[in-house]
């Protein structure tokens, strides 16, 4: 873009509920350097142990997102497999038991970011379709019902990445329009009015990863080809932007990000010289960066994340 025994208590609570609570990330789709893949690799926090969903997928993809309703479902959106695709797949917590909505994506796309708004609604932003989109897609929660906001992306691109800060705004950030952009769009919910930050991103870059600790900062990390270490930081909700001394461990882009927020942001899979399975984790609020040995069920890159926080 993802429970109380097993979670840490978010700095933001659920719009008309109780605390949201971290329990797990979730790792979907993507390529492993031979063919696209349907699992779904689920991160458990706070041990960080791994696991793959007896259920994957409904369609075999890659270039996908993910977004997410707080402590309710997980949702995995477009991506690539013989063409692009306008799936949906939805993923109920706690069981992790999939359905596919009968309403997808106003267009088959890939290379799409995600991002959500606690359990108001998930957007769909940008991605490649016949080119291009400035498309922004909102997903009404709990019903899943589907609007194209009137005002998209400042330009049409794909390749980027979104964060939220929840029940203040979601991001847009990076991506490609033919070049390389470091534009960061925001939208502030419930209106989901956009402005486009004077200050983006420290460089022009695309196939990028984001995730944010809530009501703290939002983090954008890595890209493009030739890759990167670069990790820049928003904090929230001035927006203002710095970039961490210590980046990632080395130079990668295509990965994909989740957080347990309140606690630690994580940089999932991913290429640099080669596809990997490492899982980078930025321990908050210091951003100390480590490598956990516990790693993704194979090499995979192109993948979309969500997370049952």
């Amino acid at each position: 873009m993802s429970f109380i025994l097993l979670g840490i208590l978010n700095s933001q609570a659920a719009a008309g509920g109780g605390p949201i609570v971290a329990v797990a990330g979730y790792v979907a789709g993507g390529f492993n350097g031979s063919i696209r893949v349907d699992t779904v690799d689920k991160l458990a926090f706070p041990g960080e142990t791994i696991s793959t969903l007896a259920t994957g997928l409904s369609v075999i993809r890659n270039a996908l997102t993910g977004f997410s309703n707080a402590n309710v479902a997980g949702y995995a959106a477009g991506g690539l497999s013989a063409s692009n695709r306008n799936t949906v797949d939805k993923f109920a917590f706690p069981g992790d038991t999939r359905t596919t909505l009968g309403t997808g994506l106003s267009s088959g796309r890939r290379s799409l970011a995600g991002f959500s708004d606690n359990t108001v609604a998930g957007y769909a932003a940008g991605g490649l379709s016949a080119s291009a989109v400035s498309t922004v897609d909102k997903f009404a929660f709990p019903a899943d019902s589907r609007t194209t906001l009137a005002t998209g992306l400042s330009s049409a691109r794909e390749r980027l990445a979104g964060f939220a800060d929840p029940s203040v705004a979601g991001y847009a950030a990076g991506g490609s329009t033919g070049s390389l952009v470091s534009t960061v769009d925001k939208f502030t919910f419930p209106s989901d009015s956009r402005i486009t930050l004077a200050t983006g991103l420290s460089n022009s870059r695309d196939v990028v990863a984001a995730f944010a600790d809530n009501a703290v900062a939002g983090y954008v990390l890595g890209g493009p080809e030739p890759p990167t270490t670069t990790v820049d930081k928003f904090a929230l909700p001035s927006d203002t932007r710095s970039t961490l001394a210590s980046g990632l461990s080395r130079a990668k882009f295509s990965g994909a990000g989740f957080a347990n927020s309140g606690v630690a942001g994580y940089y999932l899979g991913g290429d640099s010289a080669f596809r990997t399975d490492e899982i980078e984790k930025f321990a908050f609020p210091s951003d100390t960066n480590s490598v956990l040995t516990t790693v993704l069920s194979d090499n995979n890159d192109q993948s979309g994340a969500m997370q049952n926080a």
